[in-house]
């Protein structure tokens, strides 16, 4: 995964997959019924990330000027997991094309986990609004 060359007739424009990550992250969290970002899953624990590390939920491989993303994201209790998960995969491949100019192949979604509103809230009161510790129990995989 390095980084992606755009050429034209002025020189090449260098796209780090960290930049593409950070994109596709800042717009998953935008979509409604979307608790936040996956850090992945330990013993059975999603780890529900803060703002900061919104790219580490997010795999990106390039190929050429073709992105490819895996997107691991924790949705609230009472959504409709998979029209969330198909709002997603609009908004990161209408966002990632939009602000990189790279094309996307694909936006896989993983739900990882469900976060009740209370828990939410009980958190945000309790650590200054940054949840990267907060820890709910995986029910989807």
């Amino acid at each position: 995964m390095g980084n992606e060359i755009l050429k034209n007739e002025k020189g090449a424009i260098k796209i780090s997959p960290e930049v593409v990550a950070v994109v596709a992250g800042l717009a998953a969290t935008a979509v409604d019924g979307v608790a936040g970002m996956s850090g992945g899953i330990a013993g059975g624990i999603a780890e529900l990330l803060g703002f900061k590390y919104l790219s580490k939920g997010v795999k990106v491989e390039l190929s050429g000027t073709v992105a490819y993303l895996n997107i691991h994201i924790i949705v609230y209790f009472g959504v409709k997991i998979p029209e969330v998960a198909f709002k997603v995969q609009q908004k990161v491949k209408n966002a990632v094309e939009q602000i990189t100019g790279l094309k996307v192949g694909e936006v896989n979604v993983h739900v990882e986990g469900v976060l009740l509103q209370k828990d939410k809230e009980e958190n945000d009161q309790g650590n200054g609004n940054d949840n990267k510790d907060l820890k709910v129990e995986s029910t989807v995989n």
